[in-house]
């Protein structure tokens, strides 16, 4: 199959625009929960009705503040129960919000506020400040500075009270479905940031029509803990359906504390990308094996596997079922107590997840909705539901979206989801657009039910000297998944055979390297080094080279001494890779591994 589309089941509203959703949500449901937030270790209620006042209320402050209809506001803040309330206050008052990583440097925090002519920013602290001032006077047009942790958003709360009622509720009526709700630039992995131009009718129509295709997900009583930067579209696209669909949403921007708040919120949904689900795991593992009960985790999550993967095919035998019964006492239970003990769904996006992890987290009762979408399609296009779901693919389209593959194997959307241009960009916005349908530049395949798969990305795939084409996330997603491992990258375009670039994970490191009799105090350099170590890494990549052929075989890596963070320039915010840098940077590395007839540190077997 080439081709999927699934009709809308919600007729479009052209008038429609995002704030919409809330008036109706605060019209059906009042009084109840829409947001909680921490506070003095108890989480608290924020009602539909609460959180719609402090919206007008802050959309008047930022009226009194000289905010005409169609100004675009810099923004700059970690997940936090804040960012939608600006976000809707802004949509209030008739402007636009242009989220900034916080993690951005000073120089992509310039480019971004340039390029989209923002005349106002709010930042969240006194480090956000600071990187935007050192821009400052390269932004003239921005004379409105706020600060979040200086009580500035609750100023201006407190300021617009003689701004009338009917002001605000005209300059919320002023948008209609075509007109530009946000303007969210690239994370730049394939060089300089894009701004995409998302309408209001990408959020509500998408909203809309989600809220049905995913009705078990975001169903009354329905909750989720949200940990994923909302300068995303990702969350920020959840965030705007959760206000439609009436789920409950809190808030933990601090990942080292996840779990902790996890067991107070007590979520029935999550919101990941697969590197979550690989620190559970990998995290559950090693403390299995420091407690002496590595081997009973392995032999759990074998069975969880194999149960799941019986499950699918429809028929579960008797002995698997009661090898199943005392894992779940042993050791799912215990992991699902630690997610809350009420998650049901978890839905994964930004890379492949891995047939083996779908399977366990299955097994322990969560099903996790793999989708697939990009800035430019508003998040989602594609999801597995609860109802209909393959492990393995990103699922069938949404409701009023359509796929297809085109004969180079590129994916290509139309529909609802997709955005309307790239700001002051018309040459990339003709050359991302064959007709009305929008080209991602990845590649994947539809199967006979409708259900894409992804390979990889059409610019990332790698022709060896000797014609072989490799998608390096085929073998890049299973190496990455290893315990120990923190990022991969494939090389070998145009040379005789696939090599890699390895770094450590220096969160798991410590433990790994104890529960394997080494020195837990090892440095990343001293690591990259140890016998143990390079064992298995090697044991990961001949894992992931006994699923292709020789010639696109991992022959060579190198264990590298330095980890990719954003902050050296290496990874996306959403922890995406940035191929063409890192390749730049390790020029070198990858010189020296074609250069030896010997392998430096690693040669695969398989």
């Amino acid at each position: 199959m080439d081709f999927q589309s699934v009709p809308a089941v919600v007729p479009a509203d052209p008038t429609a625009n995002a704030t919409d959703l809330l008036v109706e949500r605060v019209r059906a449901t009042p009084n109840d929960a829409l947001f909680s937030v921490p506070r003095s270790g108890e989480w608290v209620d924020v009602t539909a009705a609460e959180f719609h006042a402090q919206v007008v209320a802050l959309a008047k402050g930022l009226v009194a503040a000289g905010i005409q209809p169609g100004d675009k506001i810099g923004f700059m803040c970690k997940t936090r129960y804040e960012w939608t309330l600006i976000d809707f206050a802004v949509w209030f008052a008739g402007a636009i919000l242009v989220p900034v990583y916080e993690t951005s440097a000073p120089s992509q925090i310039q480019w971004n506020l340039s390029d989209s002519g923002a005349v106002a920013m709010i930042v969240e602290t006194a480090d956000n400040f600071s990187r935007f001032d050192e821009v400052h006077a390269d932004l003239p047009a921005i004379d409105k500075v706020w600060q979040i942790n200086l009580g500035d958003i609750d100023k201006l709360s407190s300021s617009g009270g003689k701004v009338p009622d009917e002001e605000i509720e005209r300059r919320r009526s002023l948008a209609t479905g075509e007109d530009m709700a946000t303007l969210i630039y690239t994370s730049g992995s394939m060089g300089t940031p894009k701004g995409c131009v998302l309408t209001h009718s990408n959020f509500v129509e998408l909203s809309r029509n989600s809220a049905v295709a995913l009705k078990e997900v975001v169903q009354p009583g329905a909750s989720t803990l949200l940990f994923i930067t909302l300068a995303h579209v990702f969350a920020r696209f959840i965030s705007v359906l959760a206000v439609h669909a009436g789920v409950k949403v809190g808030h933990q921007p601090d990942t080292s504390k996840l779990l902790e708040s996890l067991g107070s919120f007590k979520p029935t949904f999550l919101l990941a990308v697969p590197r979550v689900f690989e620190k559970v795991y990998n995290s559950a593992e090693q403390k299995a094996e420091a407690g002496g009960k590595g081997k009973i985790f392995r032999a759990a999550a074998e069975t969880a596997v194999a149960y799941s993967k019986a499950q699918a095919a429809g028929s579960i035998p008797f002995g698997m079922k009661v090898k199943y019964r005392l894992f779940d006492m042993l050791v799912y239970g215990k992991l699902r107590a630690a997610m809350g003990g009420n998650v049901k769904y978890a839905v994964s996006g930004s890379a492949p997840l891995g047939e083996h992890l779908g399977h366990f987290f299955h097994s322990l009762g969560i099903v996790i909705l793999e989708g697939y979408g990009l800035t430019e399609t508003t998040a989602p296009a594609t999801v597995n539901l609860p109802s209909t779901s393959k492990i393995g693919t990103v699922g069938p389209v949404l409701p009023g979206v359509s796929v297809r593959i085109a004969e180079d194997g590129e994916i290509q959307v139309k529909g609802i989801d997709v955005f309307k241009e790239y700001w002051n960009n018309p040459e990339a916005t003709a050359a991302a657009f064959d007709g009305e349908w929008f080209c991602t530049g990845d590649i994947g395949s539809l199967d006979e039910d409708g259900f894409l798969t992804i390979t990889g990305r059409k610019k990332e795939i790698i022709v060896t000297a000797g014609g072989k084409n490799v998608a390096p996330a085929v073998l890049e997603d299973p190496v990455r998944a290893n315990t120990i491992v923190g990022q991969i990258v494939v090389v070998g375009d145009q040379k005789p055979f696939i090599s890699a670039l390895v770094t450590l994970d220096p969160e798991m490191l410590p433990v790994w390297l104890e529960n394997n009799g080494q020195d837990r105090g090892l440095s990343l350099a001293e690591a990259a080094k140890n016998p143990a170590v390079i064992a298995e890494v090697q044991r990961a990549v001949d894992q992931a080279n006994s699923r292709v052929s020789r010639a696109e075989s991992i022959r060579k890596f190198e264990i590298l001494d330095v980890e990719f963070t954003e902050a050296s320039g290496h990874l996306t915010p959403k922890l995406s890779i940035k191929r063409s840098v890192i390749l730049d940077d390790f020029a070198d590395t990858i010189t020296r591994m074609y250069s030896t007839s010997q392998p430096t540190q690693g040669l695969s077997l398989a």
